[in-house]
């Protein structure tokens, strides 16, 4: 048996997932009535969405539409950075939506101190865009999973690697 165990936390978005739910969210907005004769885009850009319309108020029912399908095909929309609402070409308005992918160094340097705070046997380290936990008992790193899932974070975490 291993004398130590790990896992890795990361944090990361299925851009396939994204890509079908911006499509599913298309349909959606040229079938309803309420939407028929606007302006009304979603567009994948790189790691960013790019979400417009005629309106403030269309502009708000798009992004819940379009959270609506993120939800059901399992994107954590905890991952989405909304930029502010701004006038575009034509009367139209538009927002920008940044996919936020794997842990930023300031959220794991939060999440280190938790797990040193914690007192739980087992050392975390930064590798880039992730955090490494190793430990010589699978009930500690169990713990730290529960930890930091309680934790209240702006982003959603996975966890992986586990051995």
């Amino acid at each position: 048996m291993a004398s130590e165990y790990s896992f890795d936390v990361v944090s990361k978005v299925d851009m396939q997932e994204v890509n079908n739910a911006v499509q599913q969210a298309m349909k959606e907005i040229e079938t309803r009535f309420d939407f028929k004769g606007s302006k009304s885009n979603i567009s994948l850009e790189g790691e960013q969405l790019v979400v417009a319309s005629d309106s403030d108020f269309k502009l708000k029912s798009v992004v819940d539409i379009l959270q609506s399908k993120l939800i059901k095909r399992g994107v954590p929309i905890l991952n989405l950075d909304y930029g502010k609402i701004e006038p575009a070409s034509g009367g139209t308005v538009r927002q920008e939506i940044k996919l936020k992918q794997g842990v930023d160094q300031e959220q794991a340097k939060k999440m280190n101190i938790l797990i040193r705070d914690s007192k739980l046997k087992v050392k975390s380290q930064i590798q880039g865009d992730q955090l490494r936990i190793t430990g010589k008992s699978k009930d500690d790193l169990q713990a730290v999973m529960t930890l930091l899932k309680g934790a209240g974070l702006p982003l959603e975490l996975q966890f992986i690697n586990y051995r």
